[in-house]
């Protein structure tokens, strides 16, 4: 997710807009930019992928070496997290939770579907149109790897809802569909050492932090926590 953007090519044009559950969600094209907007909050855009591939890549990283690892992706956004995990073979199962159906819709039929048709017809991929948080409560599926990418950060979230994710319950929960030794991967806007700590308090190991550069500010970072064994 990205919580910026460049301004400097006129006014963007709104390609759709919805109301779900959620609130408003928005597709809009900004000179060759897709931009995809909720409830009025900037989420991210298609101008640069690093900050996503960089979450995907630190996880597997930072995983053991078992063969077909199997990763849930918070968040289906524009297409990169997704994308850069089914270009990479090492992985099994690649299970995306989205729950605006209008995002799932612009990826499978709309102006998205360029970016991510491809990864969307890989036999591993399977999109599940639920709410992260309903999902890691409720389901009986563990994985190996679970990155998040829902938010602009665990102090920086899209809804109030979300809130709840990164506080202990919130991480007994992500804990929950990891199996043993697996990783959790949080991407975030900006360091946050109160979730490194909540992530210890929880019984997360070998807890830290990626930086990941962007062209001006504070770099992005990506929170690397294990379940231990």
């Amino acid at each position: 997710m990205t919580a910026s953007y460049d301004t400097s090519h006129g006014n963007p044009e709104v390609i759709d807009r919805r109301e779900g559950p959620y609130g408003e969600v928005v597709l809009r094209r900004h000179g060759e930019l897709l931009q995809i907007i909720a409830n009025g909050c900037f989420l991210m855009d298609t101008s640069d992928g690093r900050s996503e591939r960089r979450l995907v890549d630190a996880a597997l990283g930072a995983l053991d070496g078992r063969c077909g690892p199997e990763v849930l992706i918070g968040g289906l956004g524009v297409g990169f997290s997704l994308a850069h995990a089914v270009a990479e073979a090492r992985w099994g199962r690649i299970a995306v939770v989205e729950r605006e159906r209008a995002i799932i819709d612009w990826h499978r039929s709309g102006p998205l579907a360029e970016l991510s048709g491809d990864s969307l017809a890989d036999p591993r991929t399977e999109i599940i149109e639920v709410d992260l948080v309903t999902y890691v409560n409720e389901t009986s599926d563990t994985y190996d790897v679970l990155c998040l990418d829902i938010d602009n950060g665990p102090e920086w979230t899209v809804t109030e809802g979300n809130g709840g994710l990164y506080s202990g319950a919130g991480l007994a929960a992500c804990a929950r569909v990891l199996r043993s030794g697996g990783v959790l991967a949080v991407w975030s806007a900006k360091p946050s050492p109160d979730f490194a700590r909540s992530l210890r308090n929880a019984g997360f190991q070998r807890v830290r932090t990626e930086e990941i550069p962007v062209a001006r500010g504070v770099p992005d970072v990506v929170h690397l926590a294990v379940r231990p064994g």
